[in-house]
Protein backbone atom coordinates (compact mmCIF):
# COMPACT_ATOMS: atom_id res chain seq x y z
CA UNK A 1 0.00 0.00 0.00
CA UNK A 2 1.05 3.49 -0.89
CA UNK A 3 1.47 5.56 2.13
CA UNK A 4 2.76 8.91 0.18
CA UNK A 5 0.97 11.74 0.12
CA UNK A 6 1.19 15.64 -0.61
CA UNK A 7 -0.17 16.51 3.02
CA UNK A 8 -0.49 14.29 6.04
CA UNK A 9 -3.37 15.29 8.33
CA UNK A 10 -3.03 13.44 12.21
CA UNK A 11 -6.12 13.57 14.26
CA UNK A 12 -9.99 13.86 12.83
CA UNK A 13 -11.29 16.36 14.68
CA UNK A 14 -12.72 20.04 13.49
CA UNK A 15 -9.49 21.49 12.90
CA UNK A 16 -8.48 18.02 11.20
CA UNK A 17 -11.22 17.52 9.11
CA UNK A 18 -11.40 21.34 7.77
CA UNK A 19 -7.55 21.16 7.48
CA UNK A 20 -8.61 18.03 4.89
CA UNK A 21 -10.63 19.63 2.93
CA UNK A 22 -8.86 22.55 2.30
CA UNK A 23 -5.81 21.10 1.95
CA UNK A 24 -7.21 18.68 -1.03
CA UNK A 25 -7.39 21.29 -3.43
CA UNK A 26 -3.98 21.51 -3.67
CA UNK A 27 -3.13 17.78 -3.83
CA UNK A 28 -3.69 13.97 -2.08
CA UNK A 29 -4.03 13.78 1.62
CA UNK A 30 -4.29 11.05 3.76
CA UNK A 31 -5.51 11.37 7.93
CA UNK A 32 -4.25 9.47 10.19
CA UNK A 33 -6.99 8.80 13.19
CA UNK A 34 -6.04 6.03 16.57
CA UNK A 35 -9.71 4.82 16.11
CA UNK A 36 -12.78 5.65 13.94
CA UNK A 37 -12.83 8.72 11.92
CA UNK A 38 -15.42 10.23 14.03
CA UNK A 39 -14.04 9.69 17.49
CA UNK A 40 -12.45 12.90 18.52
CA UNK A 41 -12.86 15.71 21.32
CA UNK A 42 -14.96 17.72 18.56
CA UNK A 43 -17.58 14.90 18.52
CA UNK A 44 -18.33 15.54 22.51
CA UNK A 45 -17.95 19.11 22.19
CA UNK A 46 -21.58 20.61 23.98
CA UNK A 47 -21.46 23.82 24.13
CA UNK A 48 -20.95 25.09 20.88
CA UNK A 49 -18.37 27.97 19.06
CA UNK A 50 -18.19 31.56 19.44
CA UNK A 51 -19.44 34.04 17.13
CA UNK A 52 -20.38 37.95 16.66
CA UNK A 53 -23.13 37.76 14.71
CA UNK A 54 -26.02 39.60 16.26
CA UNK A 55 -25.82 43.64 15.53
CA UNK A 56 -26.17 43.56 19.55
CA UNK A 57 -22.60 41.95 19.90
CA UNK A 58 -19.34 43.18 18.35
CA UNK A 59 -15.68 41.97 17.68
CA UNK A 60 -14.39 44.57 21.09
CA UNK A 61 -17.12 42.91 23.10
CA UNK A 62 -15.91 39.37 22.07
CA UNK A 63 -12.11 40.48 22.38
CA UNK A 64 -12.28 41.87 26.21
CA UNK A 65 -14.14 38.92 27.25
CA UNK A 66 -11.09 37.17 25.82
CA UNK A 67 -8.60 38.60 27.33
CA UNK A 68 -10.39 38.87 30.44
CA UNK A 69 -10.61 34.65 30.79
CA UNK A 70 -7.32 34.86 29.50
CA UNK A 71 -5.77 36.49 32.89
CA UNK A 72 -3.17 38.81 30.62
CA UNK A 73 -1.74 36.07 28.89
CA UNK A 74 -3.73 36.34 25.85
CA UNK A 75 -1.86 37.31 22.52
CA UNK A 76 -4.28 40.57 21.74
CA UNK A 77 -3.13 40.49 17.86
CA UNK A 78 -3.93 36.42 17.97
CA UNK A 79 -7.66 37.49 19.75
CA UNK A 80 -8.58 39.75 17.77
CA UNK A 81 -7.42 38.04 13.89
CA UNK A 82 -9.64 35.02 15.57
CA UNK A 83 -12.62 36.96 16.53
CA UNK A 84 -12.53 38.87 13.54
CA UNK A 85 -12.32 35.87 11.21
CA UNK A 86 -15.07 33.98 13.10
CA UNK A 87 -18.72 35.08 11.13
CA UNK A 88 -16.72 33.99 7.87
CA UNK A 89 -15.71 30.41 9.16
CA UNK A 90 -19.23 30.21 10.52
CA UNK A 91 -20.71 30.36 7.42
CA UNK A 92 -17.78 28.23 5.82
CA UNK A 93 -19.25 25.45 8.16
CA UNK A 94 -22.91 26.33 7.09
CA UNK A 95 -21.93 25.91 3.12
CA UNK A 96 -20.21 22.27 4.67
CA UNK A 97 -23.64 21.09 5.76
CA UNK A 98 -23.55 21.77 9.42
CA UNK A 99 -27.15 22.52 10.88
CA UNK A 100 -27.03 25.15 14.20
CA UNK A 101 -30.35 25.57 16.07
CA UNK A 102 -32.56 28.30 14.72
CA UNK A 103 -35.32 30.22 16.80
CA UNK A 104 -37.79 32.20 14.61
CA UNK A 105 -35.64 31.71 11.82
CA UNK A 106 -32.38 33.22 12.99
CA UNK A 107 -29.68 31.81 15.00
CA UNK A 108 -30.10 30.67 18.53
CA UNK A 109 -27.51 32.20 19.98
CA UNK A 110 -26.62 30.75 23.96
CA UNK A 111 -25.04 32.75 26.55
CA UNK A 112 -22.05 30.63 28.55
CA UNK A 113 -19.61 31.48 31.89
CA UNK A 114 -17.41 34.67 31.04
CA UNK A 115 -18.84 35.86 27.86
CA UNK A 116 -21.10 39.15 28.36
CA UNK A 117 -23.43 38.47 25.41
CA UNK A 118 -25.08 35.87 23.90
CA UNK A 119 -23.04 34.51 20.95
CA UNK A 120 -22.75 30.91 21.07
CA UNK A 121 -24.03 29.19 18.36
CA UNK A 122 -25.19 25.70 18.93
CA UNK A 123 -26.82 22.90 17.69
CA UNK A 124 -28.84 21.94 20.65
CA UNK A 125 -26.33 20.06 23.45
CA UNK A 126 -24.61 18.17 20.83
CA UNK A 127 -23.19 20.86 18.70
CA UNK A 128 -19.58 19.12 18.50
CA UNK A 129 -21.31 15.73 16.42
CA UNK A 130 -23.09 18.09 14.35
CA UNK A 131 -19.86 19.60 13.20
CA UNK A 132 -18.44 16.11 13.11
CA UNK A 133 -21.16 14.85 10.77
CA UNK A 134 -21.36 17.76 8.42
CA UNK A 135 -16.77 17.57 7.89
CA UNK A 136 -16.76 13.81 7.56
CA UNK A 137 -19.70 13.68 4.83
CA UNK A 138 -17.83 16.14 2.83
CA UNK A 139 -14.49 14.69 3.73
CA UNK A 140 -15.71 11.04 2.75
CA UNK A 141 -17.09 12.20 -0.47
CA UNK A 142 -13.24 13.43 -2.23
CA UNK A 143 -11.44 11.33 -4.11
CA UNK A 144 -8.25 13.25 -2.94
CA UNK A 145 -8.41 12.35 0.76
CA UNK A 146 -7.94 8.87 2.24
CA UNK A 147 -8.79 7.99 5.79
CA UNK A 148 -6.48 5.93 7.47
CA UNK A 149 -8.46 4.76 11.02
CA UNK A 150 -7.33 2.60 13.52
CA UNK A 151 -3.93 4.75 12.85
CA UNK A 152 -1.32 5.26 16.31
CA UNK A 153 1.19 7.71 15.29
CA UNK A 154 4.31 6.98 17.02
CA UNK A 155 7.31 9.96 16.14
CA UNK A 156 7.38 12.11 13.42
CA UNK A 157 10.11 11.85 10.70
CA UNK A 158 12.38 14.60 10.14
CA UNK A 159 14.82 14.52 7.28
CA UNK A 160 18.98 16.10 7.26
CA UNK A 161 17.77 18.91 7.42
CA UNK A 162 15.56 18.73 10.28
CA UNK A 163 12.47 19.36 8.04
CA UNK A 164 8.95 17.28 8.90
CA UNK A 165 8.48 14.81 6.34
CA UNK A 166 5.47 12.52 8.05
CA UNK A 167 5.25 9.61 10.88
CA UNK A 168 5.70 6.19 11.45
CA UNK A 169 2.09 4.75 12.44
CA UNK A 170 0.66 1.56 14.17
CA UNK A 171 -1.97 -0.47 12.59
CA UNK A 172 -3.98 -1.46 15.78
CA UNK A 173 -5.52 -4.60 14.13
CA UNK A 174 -1.80 -6.02 13.07
CA UNK A 175 0.62 -3.97 14.72
CA UNK A 176 2.36 -2.97 11.53
CA UNK A 177 4.12 0.28 11.86
CA UNK A 178 4.65 2.32 8.61
CA UNK A 179 6.19 5.55 7.01
CA UNK A 180 3.40 8.18 6.10
CA UNK A 181 5.39 10.63 3.87
CA UNK A 182 4.09 13.57 3.13
CA UNK A 183 5.05 17.31 2.36
CA UNK A 184 3.80 18.86 4.87
CA UNK A 185 2.59 17.69 7.93
CA UNK A 186 -0.45 18.45 9.84
CA UNK A 187 -0.67 17.84 13.56
CA UNK A 188 -4.37 18.16 14.90
CA UNK A 189 -4.79 15.12 17.40
CA UNK A 190 -6.28 17.01 20.27
CA UNK A 191 -5.61 17.77 23.67
CA UNK A 192 -3.81 14.87 26.54
CA UNK A 193 -7.17 14.91 29.11
CA UNK A 194 -6.21 11.48 29.87
CA UNK A 195 -2.81 11.93 31.88
CA UNK A 196 -5.35 13.16 34.67
CA UNK A 197 -7.12 10.87 36.78
CA UNK A 198 -10.52 12.36 35.78
CA UNK A 199 -11.68 13.95 32.73
CA UNK A 200 -14.07 14.35 30.59
CA UNK A 201 -12.32 13.50 27.95
CA UNK A 202 -12.16 10.29 25.30
CA UNK A 203 -9.59 7.76 26.00
CA UNK A 204 -7.98 8.47 22.67
CA UNK A 205 -6.52 12.31 24.65
CA UNK A 206 -3.49 10.79 25.43
CA UNK A 207 -1.36 13.81 24.27
CA UNK A 208 0.68 12.04 21.13
CA UNK A 209 1.09 15.17 18.71
CA UNK A 210 2.53 17.15 21.93
CA UNK A 211 4.93 14.15 22.62
CA UNK A 212 6.03 13.60 19.38
CA UNK A 213 6.47 16.97 18.62
CA UNK A 214 8.21 17.41 21.61
CA UNK A 215 10.61 14.59 20.74
CA UNK A 216 10.88 16.39 17.24
CA UNK A 217 12.50 19.39 19.04
CA UNK A 218 9.64 21.52 18.70
CA UNK A 219 9.42 23.89 21.83
CA UNK A 220 5.46 23.39 23.58
CA UNK A 221 4.22 26.35 25.69
CA UNK A 222 2.15 26.96 28.75
CA UNK A 223 1.66 23.44 29.34
CA UNK A 224 0.66 24.34 32.99
CA UNK A 225 -2.65 25.83 31.75
CA UNK A 226 -5.05 22.87 32.15
CA UNK A 227 -8.21 23.54 32.17
CA UNK A 228 -10.60 21.80 34.90
CA UNK A 229 -14.08 21.72 33.59
CA UNK A 230 -16.53 22.34 36.46
CA UNK A 231 -19.77 20.14 35.90
CA UNK A 232 -18.71 16.49 35.05
CA UNK A 233 -21.62 14.50 36.07
CA UNK A 234 -19.96 12.03 39.14
CA UNK A 235 -21.98 8.92 38.62
CA UNK A 236 -20.77 5.13 38.52
CA UNK A 237 -22.03 4.05 35.34
CA UNK A 238 -21.34 7.94 33.30
CA UNK A 239 -17.26 7.49 32.45
CA UNK A 240 -16.23 11.01 31.46
CA UNK A 241 -20.31 12.63 30.54
CA UNK A 242 -19.74 16.18 31.02
CA UNK A 243 -22.69 18.51 31.78
CA UNK A 244 -22.56 21.51 29.54
CA UNK A 245 -21.27 24.99 30.14
CA UNK A 246 -24.24 26.39 28.70
CA UNK A 247 -26.33 24.17 31.70
CA UNK A 248 -25.47 27.33 33.81
CA UNK A 249 -25.59 29.87 30.94
CA UNK A 250 -29.20 28.95 31.26
CA UNK A 251 -29.45 29.68 34.73
CA UNK A 252 -27.84 26.63 36.68
CA UNK A 253 -27.44 27.18 40.19
CA UNK A 254 -24.24 25.31 42.05
CA UNK A 255 -24.77 23.71 45.51
CA UNK A 256 -23.84 22.12 48.20
CA UNK A 257 -25.20 19.00 49.33
CA UNK A 258 -27.18 20.41 52.01
CA UNK A 259 -28.56 22.78 49.24
CA UNK A 260 -27.31 25.98 50.15
CA UNK A 261 -25.68 27.71 46.73
CA UNK A 262 -21.97 28.68 47.39
CA UNK A 263 -20.52 30.43 44.13
CA UNK A 264 -21.68 34.03 44.83
CA UNK A 265 -19.24 33.89 47.89
CA UNK A 266 -16.22 33.30 45.59
CA UNK A 267 -17.41 35.83 42.84
CA UNK A 268 -19.67 38.82 41.99
CA UNK A 269 -20.42 36.73 38.47
CA UNK A 270 -21.53 33.58 40.48
CA UNK A 271 -21.76 30.82 38.36
CA UNK A 272 -21.29 32.79 35.13
CA UNK A 273 -17.76 32.91 36.57
CA UNK A 274 -15.04 31.68 33.85
CA UNK A 275 -14.25 28.06 34.59
CA UNK A 276 -10.88 28.37 36.24
CA UNK A 277 -12.94 30.34 39.57
CA UNK A 278 -15.49 28.26 39.48
CA UNK A 279 -13.44 24.62 39.15
CA UNK A 280 -11.63 26.22 42.22
CA UNK A 281 -14.45 27.05 44.31
CA UNK A 282 -16.35 23.69 44.18
CA UNK A 283 -12.26 22.12 44.62
CA UNK A 284 -12.44 24.41 48.00
CA UNK A 285 -16.01 23.09 49.01
CA UNK A 286 -15.14 19.86 48.63
CA UNK A 287 -11.62 19.84 50.57
CA UNK A 288 -13.67 21.71 53.23
CA UNK A 289 -16.47 19.35 53.49
CA UNK A 290 -15.24 16.08 52.73
CA UNK A 291 -18.14 15.38 50.12
CA UNK A 292 -17.43 13.43 47.02
CA UNK A 293 -19.38 15.56 45.13
CA UNK A 294 -21.28 19.02 44.60
CA UNK A 295 -24.93 19.77 42.61
CA UNK A 296 -26.13 21.22 39.55
CA UNK A 297 -29.45 22.66 40.22
CA UNK A 298 -32.04 23.17 36.65
CA UNK A 299 -34.99 22.54 38.56
CA UNK A 300 -36.20 25.87 38.25
CA UNK A 301 -36.69 25.04 34.82
CA UNK A 302 -39.70 23.11 32.42
CA UNK A 303 -39.83 19.97 31.45
CA UNK A 304 -39.80 20.99 28.03
CA UNK A 305 -37.54 23.76 28.22
CA UNK A 306 -34.79 21.08 29.49
CA UNK A 307 -35.90 18.29 26.61
CA UNK A 308 -35.78 20.96 23.87
CA UNK A 309 -32.54 23.09 24.89
CA UNK A 310 -30.43 19.70 26.16
CA UNK A 311 -31.89 16.99 24.16
CA UNK A 312 -28.57 14.51 24.80
CA UNK A 313 -28.11 15.74 28.47
CA UNK A 314 -31.42 15.33 29.27
CA UNK A 315 -31.98 11.80 27.63
CA UNK A 316 -28.48 10.16 29.28
CA UNK A 317 -29.44 11.34 32.53
CA UNK A 318 -32.83 9.77 32.36
CA UNK A 319 -30.91 6.57 31.27
CA UNK A 320 -29.08 6.37 34.28
CA UNK A 321 -32.08 7.10 36.49
CA UNK A 322 -31.67 11.07 36.62
CA UNK A 323 -34.58 13.51 36.09
CA UNK A 324 -32.92 17.01 36.13
CA UNK A 325 -36.15 18.70 35.67
CA UNK A 326 -37.07 17.14 39.26
CA UNK A 327 -33.18 16.54 41.09
CA UNK A 328 -29.92 18.22 41.18
CA UNK A 329 -27.45 16.88 39.60
CA UNK A 330 -24.08 15.41 41.21
CA UNK A 331 -21.31 16.92 39.59
CA UNK A 332 -17.54 17.31 39.85
CA UNK A 333 -14.24 19.07 38.56
CA UNK A 334 -12.51 17.15 35.92
CA UNK A 335 -9.83 17.82 33.48
CA UNK A 336 -10.84 19.19 29.88
CA UNK A 337 -8.64 21.75 27.67
CA UNK A 338 -5.66 21.90 27.40
CA UNK A 339 -4.54 25.89 26.94
CA UNK A 340 -0.92 25.35 25.99
CA UNK A 341 0.38 23.09 23.50
CA UNK A 342 2.66 23.11 20.39
CA UNK A 343 3.99 26.67 20.06
CA UNK A 344 2.92 28.14 16.51
CA UNK A 345 2.74 31.34 14.83
CA UNK A 346 -0.51 33.08 13.48
CA UNK A 347 0.08 30.82 10.55
CA UNK A 348 0.05 27.80 12.48
CA UNK A 349 3.72 26.89 11.67
CA UNK A 350 5.74 25.07 14.53
CA UNK A 351 9.57 25.48 15.11
CA UNK A 352 10.23 22.47 12.68
CA UNK A 353 9.83 23.37 8.80
CA UNK A 354 7.18 21.82 7.10
CA UNK A 355 5.30 21.01 10.79
CA UNK A 356 1.94 22.86 11.10
CA UNK A 357 -0.21 22.39 14.76
CA UNK A 358 -3.66 23.57 14.86
CA UNK A 359 -6.53 22.59 17.89
CA UNK A 360 -6.33 21.98 20.94
CA UNK A 361 -2.93 20.30 20.07
CA UNK A 362 -1.19 23.91 19.57
CA UNK A 363 -0.62 27.04 21.63
CA UNK A 364 -1.84 29.94 19.36
CA UNK A 365 -1.59 32.56 21.95
CA UNK A 366 -5.48 32.79 21.96
CA UNK A 367 -6.41 31.08 25.48
CA UNK A 368 -3.88 32.53 27.20
CA UNK A 369 -4.23 31.73 30.97
CA UNK A 370 -7.73 30.07 30.48
CA UNK A 371 -10.38 29.44 27.91
CA UNK A 372 -12.92 31.11 27.46
CA UNK A 373 -15.98 29.20 26.52
CA UNK A 374 -16.76 28.06 23.18
CA UNK A 375 -13.41 29.72 21.66
CA UNK A 376 -11.61 26.05 21.07
CA UNK A 377 -14.09 25.08 17.97
CA UNK A 378 -13.45 28.58 16.53
CA UNK A 379 -9.96 28.08 16.97
CA UNK A 380 -9.84 25.04 15.35
CA UNK A 381 -11.49 26.54 12.25
CA UNK A 382 -9.59 29.90 12.23
CA UNK A 383 -6.20 28.38 12.48
CA UNK A 384 -7.11 25.55 10.13
CA UNK A 385 -7.95 27.90 7.70
CA UNK A 386 -4.59 30.06 8.09
CA UNK A 387 -2.64 26.50 7.68
CA UNK A 388 -4.35 25.80 4.15
CA UNK A 389 -3.76 29.75 3.06
CA UNK A 390 0.17 29.26 4.40
CA UNK A 391 0.76 26.09 2.71
CA UNK A 392 -1.38 27.21 -0.60
CA UNK A 393 0.81 30.15 -0.66
CA UNK A 394 4.31 28.10 -0.31
CA UNK A 395 2.83 25.53 -3.56
CA UNK A 396 1.44 28.52 -5.37
CA UNK A 397 5.10 29.77 -5.28
CA UNK A 398 6.78 27.09 -6.54
CA UNK A 399 8.46 26.06 -2.97
CA UNK A 400 5.50 23.24 -2.19
CA UNK A 401 7.50 20.27 -3.51
CA UNK A 402 10.76 20.82 -3.54
CA UNK A 403 11.52 17.97 -1.34
CA UNK A 404 11.84 14.53 -3.44
CA UNK A 405 9.24 12.10 -2.57
CA UNK A 406 11.84 9.33 -1.56
CA UNK A 407 10.12 6.75 0.70
CA UNK A 408 11.48 7.27 4.71
CA UNK A 409 13.56 3.95 6.10
CA UNK A 410 11.35 1.08 6.99
CA UNK A 411 10.31 1.22 10.75
CA UNK A 412 13.49 -0.85 12.66
CA UNK A 413 12.54 -2.25 15.81
CA UNK A 414 15.73 -3.80 16.28
CA UNK A 415 16.37 -6.71 18.76
CA UNK A 416 12.81 -5.83 20.48
CA UNK A 417 11.07 -8.69 21.81
CA UNK A 418 6.89 -9.49 22.74
CA UNK A 419 6.16 -7.65 25.44
CA UNK A 420 6.35 -9.78 28.77
CA UNK A 421 4.00 -8.04 31.39
CA UNK A 422 1.52 -5.75 30.24
CA UNK A 423 0.51 -5.31 33.37
CA UNK A 424 3.65 -2.80 34.00
CA UNK A 425 1.66 -0.88 31.11
CA UNK A 426 -1.55 -0.53 33.00
CA UNK A 427 0.55 -0.11 36.56
CA UNK A 428 2.25 2.69 35.19
CA UNK A 429 -0.65 4.97 33.04
CA UNK A 430 -2.88 4.50 36.65
CA UNK A 431 0.06 6.09 38.29
CA UNK A 432 0.85 8.91 36.26
CA UNK A 433 -3.08 9.74 36.21
CA UNK A 434 -3.53 9.71 40.08
CA UNK A 435 -0.21 12.00 40.60
CA UNK A 436 -0.93 14.04 38.16
CA UNK A 437 -4.53 14.55 39.63
CA UNK A 438 -3.20 14.84 43.27
CA UNK A 439 -0.23 16.88 42.59
CA UNK A 440 -0.53 18.91 39.70
CA UNK A 441 -4.40 19.18 39.52
CA UNK A 442 -6.61 22.15 40.42
CA UNK A 443 -4.45 23.64 43.25
CA UNK A 444 -0.47 22.89 43.15
CA UNK A 445 2.40 23.54 45.84
CA UNK A 446 6.09 23.47 45.19
CA UNK A 447 6.16 20.33 47.49
CA UNK A 448 3.40 18.85 45.39
CA UNK A 449 5.58 19.15 42.09
CA UNK A 450 8.50 18.05 43.19
CA UNK A 451 6.78 15.05 44.73
CA UNK A 452 5.59 15.01 41.22
CA UNK A 453 9.10 15.54 39.32
CA UNK A 454 10.69 12.78 41.61
CA UNK A 455 7.84 9.82 40.52
CA UNK A 456 7.89 10.89 36.92
CA UNK A 457 11.92 10.12 36.81
CA UNK A 458 11.66 7.09 37.88
CA UNK A 459 8.02 5.79 35.49
CA UNK A 460 9.57 7.82 32.50
CA UNK A 461 13.10 5.29 33.00
CA UNK A 462 10.79 2.16 33.46
CA UNK A 463 8.66 3.33 30.44
CA UNK A 464 12.11 4.03 27.97
CA UNK A 465 13.44 0.66 29.37
CA UNK A 466 9.77 -0.72 27.66
CA UNK A 467 10.24 0.94 24.31
CA UNK A 468 13.64 0.23 23.56
CA UNK A 469 13.58 -3.37 24.36
CA UNK A 470 10.29 -4.47 23.59
CA UNK A 471 7.81 -4.85 20.79
CA UNK A 472 5.01 -1.82 20.66
CA UNK A 473 1.99 -1.80 21.00
CA UNK A 474 -0.89 0.88 21.04
CA UNK A 475 -0.93 0.81 24.83
CA UNK A 476 3.08 1.58 25.18
CA UNK A 477 2.77 4.34 22.68
CA UNK A 478 0.28 5.91 24.42
CA UNK A 479 2.05 5.76 27.86
CA UNK A 480 5.05 7.30 26.74
CA UNK A 481 3.30 10.10 25.00
CA UNK A 482 1.30 10.93 28.81
CA UNK A 483 4.57 10.58 30.26
CA UNK A 484 6.43 12.87 28.08
CA UNK A 485 3.30 15.66 28.33
CA UNK A 486 3.37 14.88 32.36
CA UNK A 487 6.55 15.76 32.67
CA UNK A 488 5.99 19.39 30.49
CA UNK A 489 3.07 20.07 32.35
CA UNK A 490 5.16 19.92 35.53
CA UNK A 491 8.17 21.42 34.71
CA UNK A 492 6.09 23.94 32.84
CA UNK A 493 4.12 24.79 36.20
CA UNK A 494 7.37 24.70 38.38
CA UNK A 495 8.79 27.50 36.16
CA UNK A 496 5.65 29.60 36.91
CA UNK A 497 6.30 31.23 40.34
CA UNK A 498 2.66 32.90 40.70
CA UNK A 499 -1.07 31.71 40.58
CA UNK A 500 -2.97 32.94 37.43
CA UNK A 501 -5.90 31.87 35.70
CA UNK A 502 -5.44 27.81 35.36
CA UNK A 503 -2.27 27.85 37.35
CA UNK A 504 -3.37 27.88 41.19
CA UNK A 505 -0.60 27.08 43.63
CA UNK A 506 -0.23 27.55 47.10
CA UNK A 507 3.07 28.83 47.72
CA UNK A 508 2.46 31.63 44.93
CA UNK A 509 -0.66 32.76 45.15
CA UNK A 510 -0.99 35.97 43.51
CA UNK A 511 -0.77 36.82 39.86
CA UNK A 512 3.39 38.74 39.47
CA UNK A 513 3.57 41.87 37.70
CA UNK A 514 5.48 41.35 34.76
CA UNK A 515 5.39 38.19 34.27
CA UNK A 516 6.56 36.16 31.26
CA UNK A 517 3.46 35.28 28.82
CA UNK A 518 4.66 32.01 27.49
CA UNK A 519 6.75 28.98 29.68
CA UNK A 520 8.60 27.55 26.87
CA UNK A 521 9.76 23.76 27.39
CA UNK A 522 11.57 21.60 24.89
CA UNK A 523 13.16 18.19 25.49
CA UNK A 524 16.33 19.16 26.89
CA UNK A 525 14.48 21.50 29.37
CA UNK A 526 12.18 18.99 30.63
CA UNK A 527 15.06 15.70 30.81
CA UNK A 528 17.45 18.23 32.57
CA UNK A 529 14.77 18.65 35.03
CA UNK A 530 13.90 15.59 35.46
CA UNK A 531 17.84 14.41 35.97
CA UNK A 532 17.56 16.69 38.77
CA UNK A 533 14.60 15.57 40.61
Amino acid sequence: MDTRSDFLVIGSGIAGLLAAHKLSALGSVAVLTKKEAAESNTNYAQGGIAAVISRADSFDSHVADTLGAGAGLCDERIVRLVVEEAPERIRELRDLGVRFSESGGRPDLGLEGGHSRRRVLHAGDITGREIERALLSACRLNPRLRFFEGHVAVNLILDGAGRARGAYAMERHSGRIQAFSAERTILASGGAGKVYLYTSNPDIATGDGMAMALRAGARLANMEMVQFHPTCLFHPKAKSFLLSEALRGEGGRLLLKGGRRFMPDYDPRAELAPRDVVARAIDSELKKSGDDCVYLDMTHKTVKFLRARFPNIYGKLMELGLDMAAEPMPVVPAAHFFCGGVRVNEWARSDIPRLYAIGEVAHTGLHGANRLASNSLLEGCVFAHRAFLDIEKETLGGRGRSLPRRRPPLWNPGKAEPLDEAVVITQNWDEIRRLMWNYVGIVRSDRRLERALRRLRLLREEIDQYYWNFILTPDLIELRNLAEVAGAVVVSAMARKESRGLHYTLDHPRARRGARRDTLVDRELVARALRRA
